[in-house]
């Protein structure tokens, strides 16, 4: 459409130029023929005032023109004026013609600029009217699937209505009242889902051996037992200078109190998986092996990263008859002994 716009507007401006072209050329013609009538005439002029070079003059007397002659001579002076006059004219006529076509020229440049101008913005509003159409056939098509899928839905719907709902067994554990733990006792350490025994009650008679090989000398003295099991004991005891009554009598003696005892493995990778544990037979058959689940209780000191698998083995526990108590450690602490501490409570 814009194409045979554009040559419409070319077309008319064309012709217009050709009427323009043809009009300069027959001033131009014009021109020339009145220079040459001029030409023509002046020559007359000239030929007939000319004397006649055969005819003796006489210069003794004098002759006036006749009233005719100088009728003849001012009708050319004003044939020639006239003509003179008319040139002019033309000339004047070319440069408003010339000006003219110079002011269509500018005008017809403008009218070329504006017609690219448009041109410009009927491409853009093309472009924009296509790029409108490719959204909207976009957002029908999401709509067709917004579609599609609220009707699965709404079948899903339909079918989860007619079905009867499933029978869900949710497994618990009693939760008898807690006792506080006075027989047998077996340590446990759960961390990173990784199960491994604590060999509290060997550790313990190596630091009674170890105080007893010490120097005895007032103050606090830090040792280190094991390992054992993978595990080490580090703790400290405790001796002070002080008086002292026995049967009556008084004196200076020195007495020895271990302080406290921290239990850590060598590595944080001790021990098996819980998974490996519950599911072969491993190192805990052989710690319960022999042991009355009347007078054992299984302390479980667990972090936070196993609390799941701490469930599973007090199910598997409880299974076998053993009460668990549970000692909840915050990340990189260690199992403390302390003569301040409190005993484990088992359910």
């Amino acid at each position: 459409m814009s194409g045979r716009r554009r040559s419409t507007v070319e077309l008319g401006h064309d012709a217009f130029l050709d009427i323009v072209a043809n009009l300069v050329g027959i001033l131009i013609i014009l021109v020339v023929i009145l220079g040459t009538q001029t030409h023509h005439i002046t020559e007359m002029m000239r030929s007939e005032t000319k004397p006649d070079e055969s005819i003796q003059i006489d210069e003794s007397t004098t002759e006036f023109a006749s009233r005719g002659q100088l009728d003849q001579l001012g009708e050319m002076a004003m044939r020639a004026a006239s003509a003179q006059r008319e040139s002019l004219e033309l000339e004047e006529k070319l440069r408003r013609y010339d000006a003219q076509i110079a002011q269509l020229n500018a005008a017809r440049g403008q009218m070329l600029d504006l017609q690219g101008i448009a041109e410009a913005a009927w491409e853009e509003a093309q472009s924009e009217l296509d790029q409108t159409k490719v959204r909207s056939a976009k957002l029908q098509r999401e709509i067709r699937e917004a579609e599609s899928e609220v009707a699965a839905l709404a079948g899903t719907k339909d079918r989860l209505a007619n079905e009867e709902a499933p029978v869900v067994a949710v497994e618990h554990l009693p939760t008898p009242m807690a006792k506080t733990v006075f027989g047998d006792e077996i340590d446990l350490r759960l961390k990173s889902g990784r199960l491994s025994v604590v060999p509290v009650e060997i550790l313990m008679k190596e630091i009674k051996q170890d105080v007893q090989r010490m120097t005895r000398k007032p103050g606090n003295t830090a040792a280190t037992v094991g390992p054992v099991r993978d595990y080490v004991a580090n703790y400290v005891i405790e001796r002070t200078v002080g008086r002292v009554t026995q049967d009556g009598r008084t004196g200076i003696a020195m007495t020895a109190r271990l302080g406290a005892v921290a239990f850590e493995p060598l590595t944080e990778s001790s021990g098996q998986p819980i998974g490996e544990v519950l599911r072969n037979r491993s190192f805990l058959d052989v710690e319960l092996a022999g042991r009355d689940p009347n007078a054992t209780t299984i302390t479980v000191w667990v972090y936070p990263d196993s609390f799941g698998e701490l469930r599973q083995l007090k199910e598997h526990l409880y299974q076998r008859g053993f009460a668990t108590a549970a000692r909840p450690l915050m990340d990189g602490q260690a199992i403390i002994f302390s003569s301040t501490g409190t005993r484990s409570k088992a359910q």
